[in-house]
């Protein structure tokens, strides 16, 4: 059985997931749920954070949580909105600050002997968020901690372990904010640091035999990192049962799908390539729309799909790759910044017809410990590291309409690029990179000759998980060596730019 150590109540912060990541980090298992659908067996959990919320406790859509059978009996940790709700509706004050709260702020006074704050010192920066403030703390509230323009930084409740601070130490810009929450939940909730790769391979592999049994499980693989592992993990649960299908939408990388199929071969999984890419292009035929793209693209895959299913007998599950951003997502706290709800189908959302229950091994794991539990069942590292790729593929970085030699063009030019950054020492370095063909032509000469010729944007960015995104200063060097490969090796193409835009206000694909 998983260990439900900390429940993280969602009142709604962008920052949420981030204090999840955190916890994470400390070897702790820890799970999220909206302030006001809180799980039925709260007895499961060791200790209580209460997120951040872009609401105030003094507005009309006040988030009232209830905290009836967890105040006083468990540690709970108080974060902004939380500090700041504990405060105004136990006895305390909150009052709007005369300065927005925003930014960094330091430590400049800390109480003395205080396991919260143990390892951390005045001076410590901290990153507040908040434009109310705590005047006056709650019945039997005690001072732990002041910056200079916020005196009740931090509090705690005597009598309980309960403590409270007004700013985020889930942020890379609080210094010791890892350090303050395990004080907080090592040392005063005494929550076991257990939550390990090993031990989540261990409890998920035996949670899949104890589901599945038996039965037989139909996984879609994508090349992609969610997919692989997913894979990985079903079958040393269930091993042949389990039959993967590899789909050559026609917009891969360049000879992409064969290299990852010999690769998937080389680890031992039961998985037929399709290559179906005829079938995607006449779907494609004609079609200049981004959305419409999208969903010719995911309909052929689901049509492909479903004729690969339906030729193995008795499968009773799909298997998707889906992990807990998306499960986040698709809960949100209400009108919470993240309250649009997403479908999130690895394969596109399934028709009704395919009756399949689902099983999901990543729903519970973050990106960058979908990676650490790949390392530790030994896949390959540059299977691990691959940077995300779009499930249309090269079907959205062709503007407009869709040709088999646009699409040959593209994966030229890719090739270039992403090799290019591989041979350099760069790819490591960048989140995600590809190549856009332009739905422009552009005046060149070539030799003596005058050409008009398509034109491609080169693009790479950093990100951490996609929400936002810099472009990366590639070296000139490194882009005029890449323009001039592209210009010489890829007939079609006659002139190359970079694109500088961050997200926001661009995406990071262009359509």
């Amino acid at each position: 059985m998983q260990q439900h150590n900390v429940l993280i109540l969602d009142f709604g912060s962008q920052y949420t997931q981030l204090i999840a990541r955190r916890v994470r980090e400390l070897n702790i298992y820890c799970e999220i749920h909206p302030y006001n659908h809180p799980p039925k067996n709260q007895s499961e959990f060791k200790a209580i954070i209460l997120s951040g919320s872009p609401n105030s406790v003094r507005g009309e859509n006040v988030l009232h949580p209830d905290l009836t059978d967890l105040r006083g009996k468990k540690p709970m940790l108080a974060v902004c909105y939380g500090a700041q709700y504990l405060a105004h509706f136990s006895g305390g004050k909150v009052a709007p600050s005369n300065t927005r709260e925003y930014g960094r702020a330091n430590l400049s006074y800390i109480k003395g002997n205080e396991t919260f704050f143990e390892n951390i010192s005045e001076g410590s920066q901290v990153w507040m968020s908040h434009s109310d403030t705590i005047k006056e703390l709650p019945t039997n509230g005690e001072l732990l901690a002041s910056t200079k323009d916020v005196e009740n930084a931090a509090y705690k409740i005597k009598g309980e372990d309960t403590y409270a601070i007004q700013f985020h130490p889930e942020v890379y810009h609080s210094t010791d904010g890892k350090q303050l929450l395990e004080n907080f939940l090592v040392k005063i909730a005494g929550v076991a640091q257990t939550w390990t790769p090993d031990s989540f391979v261990e409890s998920t592999v035996n949670a899949i035999k104890e589901k599945v049994g038996k039965d037989k499980v139909v996984l879609g693989l994508s090349g992609g990192v969610d997919s692989t592992v997913a894979a990985v993990l079903l079958n040393k649960a269930i091993g042949e049962n389990l039959y993967c299908i590899f789909v050559n939408n026609g917009l891969l990388r360049k000879n992409e799908f064969e290299s990852v199929l010999a690769q998937y071969e080389g680890m031992g999984l039961n998985v037929k390539g399709v290559d179906a890419s005829a079938r995607f292009l006449k779907a494609l035929e004609g079609i200049s729309d981004p959305e419409k793209k999208r969903k010719a693209i995911g309909n052929a895959f689901i049509e492909v799909f479903d004729d690969e299913a339906n030729q193995i007998k008795d499968v009773t599950w799909l298997a998707q790759g889906t992990i807990y951003p998306d499960v986040i997502e698709s809960v949100s706290v209400n009108g919470g910044p993240s309250a649009t709800i997403k479908s999130h189908h690895n394969v596109g959302g399934l028709p009704d017809y395919m009756k399949l229950k689902i099983v999901e091994p990543l729903r519970m794991i973050f990106k960058d410990e979908v990676r650490r539990v790949g390392a530790s069942m030994g896949i390959d590292s540059e299977l691990l590291g691959r940077h995300p790729f779009p499930g249309p593929g090269l079907g959205i970085r062709i503007l407009g309409d869709i040709t088999a030699e646009k699409v040959r063009i593209l994966q030229e030019v890719d090739a270039v690029f992403i090799n290019g950054l591989k041979e350099d020492g760069l790819y490591d370095k960048v989140w995600q990179a590809g190549a856009m063909l332009l739905p422009v032509n552009s005046v060149g000469v070539m030799g003596d000759e005058r050409t008009y010729e398509k034109v491609v944007a080169l693009r790479a960015v950093e990100s951490t998980d996609g929400m936002t995104a810099d472009w990366v200063n590639l070296p000139y060097e490194f882009l005029q060596k890449t323009s001039n490969k592209i210009i010489n090796q890829v007939k079609g193409v006659n002139r190359v730019v970079y694109d500088i835009s961050s997200k926001p206000p661009a995406t990071i694909e262009w359509e």
